[in-house]
């Protein structure tokens, strides 16, 4: 007999604290072993990474963050997460580095094992099983966390009856490798991948749910629903073909069971329930409305029971066994067993009938309504024809995911049970609600808002620009243009004009007033002209200017201040006066007076240049000539 290969990691401790026991399990992950936390002084369940992972750092690091993450969820039904770490050296080689994780330990078995001995479970059995994980599913939710990963190997059953779940977090991890690093990983859980996670590659709580519809399909019927010579095959099943009703194989099962099943795993994620809370809820009311003999329905499959004289008939029909309680020592006369054969026959006859009619009153009568979303009125009014419904068109409603024209929405909804000639309501898209951006040049801003709002749009904060050809305080365009297609509310900002651009105001002061304003109007701006008497600056000269200096818009006025020249003042007659009088009077009247003397005179003027009502300024010079 050749050696036994010791495991390298058995009796190692790890981290200097968990002391390695027994390998539990191993899987394309890593190696489950039990060790004892001796820092703590409590058995835990130790996860190992497979080597090949542990190489990869963004595995690693991603790992970390998702067993961070799940670390924080604490629920009774979820596995406690209570370490992660690495030991450089641990599994003996001393250069590579063993990433682990330290779990719950929970001792019993998982529902892997007990669908192995089992086969199948009863309703009863299965909803029990189910209720506790939905519950960690649904914490799992309500934290922002998906599993990704529900299947049988992730259910443990504690042998104190407690229902847990495993593995948050880590197929998310998992998808930080290349695909030929997961593919033999996938290869044991594609049964139960939802199909938005094969074809887009991407998870959210609805995929839970539909895995948790797969996990509940295979406790009913003991398989999976989908099954292919290769994992290829398998997920191609998942996006392209329906789950069938778990009654197609345990003909007893009751349609209500089959309804749960169909809306977990729904292809399309928007017909299943949101999250497993939603779906723990629609599982509770299956189970309280069904019977105690539908909850115990099915069980351990036929080909796992021993054999026994138990005669199996199609669903809707009756078997009738007679147990013989021992040898016949005689036939019994002929009369006798025409008698028999007649009685058996009447009551075989009695319960196909019986049967018949529960058949058709179950079932029989009732129809499925086919899926009809996405497409044409025409496309979904044949096939809704091919199962012996009729079609109405309902109301047609914005969708921003469906095309005009297509089934929004139907009522009843795809997979309802509903009778025979019945009529579906057809709710059809009418597409994107999308609203036009109205014309608002020239508008006030008061007004844009308001043609706006007509129009199912808002006016954001506006912009301003200056414009040659548009008023200030008008709309000069909008962003968008007119005419773009913009959801409701959508806002639109409008431009407003500001007027002209400025240019520079030239001074003019000192200018003839001819020339200031010829040069003003070919730049465009309004002259204003006052005519006033300065004694400084000569007549038809600008002597002020506002504005005389910066910018002003095309358009806007200039004033202009011309000067008629000092004012003018006729000079009194002073001839005959006194020489003293004379020079009063003048003076008085704001004249200079100068005197020229001849000698020998009696001191009366004799003459004034400027002669007597001439018109000077004041302060000018008067001369008088006195004899």
């Amino acid at each position: 007999m050749g050696a036994t290969v010791r495991d390298p990691l058995a009796g190692q401790l790890l981290d200097g604290r968990y002391r390695v026991g027994a390998r539990l399990a191993r899987g394309g992950m890593g190696t489950v072993y039990e060790a004892l936390d001796t820092r703590l002084e409590r058995p835990v369940a130790l996860k190992v990474m497979n080597p090949t992972l542990a190489d990869d750092d963004d595995f690693v690091a991603r790992f970390i963050r998702e067993a961070r993450s799940a670390a924080r969820l604490s629920h009774p039904n979820v596995v406690a997460v209570y370490d992660q770490g690495s030991d450089q050296g641990g599994d003996g080689s001393g250069d590579r580095s063993v990433v682990y994780l330290a779990m719950e330990y929970v001792e019993g078995r998982t529902l892997r094992d007990v669908l192995r001995e089992r086969g199948r479970l009863t309703p009863r059995e299965a909803f029990t099983v189910l209720e506790p994980v939905l519950a960690a599913l649904g914490a799992a939710h309500q934290a922002g966390i998906v599993h990704r990963d529900v299947k049988p190997e992730n259910v443990l059953m504690a042998d104190d009856g407690r229902v847990k779940v495993a593995d948050f977090g880590l197929a998310r991890a998992m998808t930080s490798l290349s695909n030929a690093t997961t593919r033999s990983v996938l290869i044991g859980t594609v049964a139960y991948l939802s199909p938005e996670q094969v074809d887009r590659g991407i998870a959210d709580p609805r995929s839970d749910v539909y895995a948790t519809g797969i996990l509940l399909f295979e406790m009913l019927t003991g398989a999976p629903p989908h099954t292919g010579e290769t994992p290829l095959a398998v997920a191609y099943k998942h996006v392209h073909d329906d789950v069938p009703p778990p009654s197609s194989r345990v003909p007893r099962l009751s349609r209500r069971i089959d309804d749960l099943v169909r809306r977990a795993t729904a292809r399309d994620p928007d017909l299943r329930p949101a999250d497993a809370r939603a779906l723990r809820a629609e599982l509770e009311q299956v189970r309280a409305s069904l019977k105690e003999r539908e909850l115990d329905v099915g069980g351990t499959p036929l080909a796992r029971a021993e054999a026994s004289d138990t005669l199996v008939v199609p669903a809707g029909a009756t078997a009738y066994a007679v147990a013989e309680t021992g040898p016949i020592d005689t036939p019994p006369p002929r009369r006798r067993r025409w008698r028999t054969a007649l009685a058996v026959l009447t009551v075989l006859l009695l319960a196909a009938g019986i049967g018949t009619a529960v058949w058709w009153l179950d079932t029989g009568r009732f129809t499925t309504t086919p899926p009809v979303l996405r497409m044409t009125q025409a496309q979904a009014a044949e096939s809704l024809r091919q199962q012996g419904l009729e079609t109405v068109v309902g109301e047609q409603r914005y969708s921003e995911v469906v095309a005009q024209g297509q089934v929004l929405d139907s009522q009843p909804p795809p997979g309802a049970r509903v009778l025979r000639g019945g009529t579906v309501t057809l709710h059809l898209s009418r597409g994107p609600e999308r609203y036009a951006v109205p014309p608002v040049v020239g508008q006030t801003l008061d007004e844009a808002r308001a043609t706006l709002e007509r129009e199912r749009l808002t006016a954001a904060e506006p912009t301003r620009e200056y414009s040659a050809s548009v008023d200030r305080g008008l709309v000069i365009r909008t962003e968008p243009a007119v005419g773009a297609q913009l959801p409701p509310n959508e806002a639109v900002t409008p431009v407003v004009s500001r007027g002209p651009l400025p240019i520079d105001v030239p001074d003019l002061r000192g200018k003839p007033a001819a020339v200031a304003v010829e040069q003003l109007t070919g730049l465009g701006f309004e002259v204003t002209r006052k005519n006033r008497y300065d004694d400084k600056v000569p007549a038809d000269i600008v002597a002020r200017q506002r504005p005389a200096e910066g910018k002003a818009p095309p358009g806007s006025t200039v004033r202009l201040v011309v000067s008629r020249g000092p004012r003018l003042f006729p000079v009194p007659s002073v001839v005959g006066l006194d020489v003293g009088q004379a020079q009063q009077l003048l003076e008085k009247a704001g004249f200079e007076v100068s005197v020229l003397s001849l000698p020998g005179g009696p001191d009366q003027v004799l003459a004034q240049i400027p002669a007597e009502g001439a018109l000077r300024p004041k302060g000018s010079g008067v001369q008088l000539s006195v004899f």
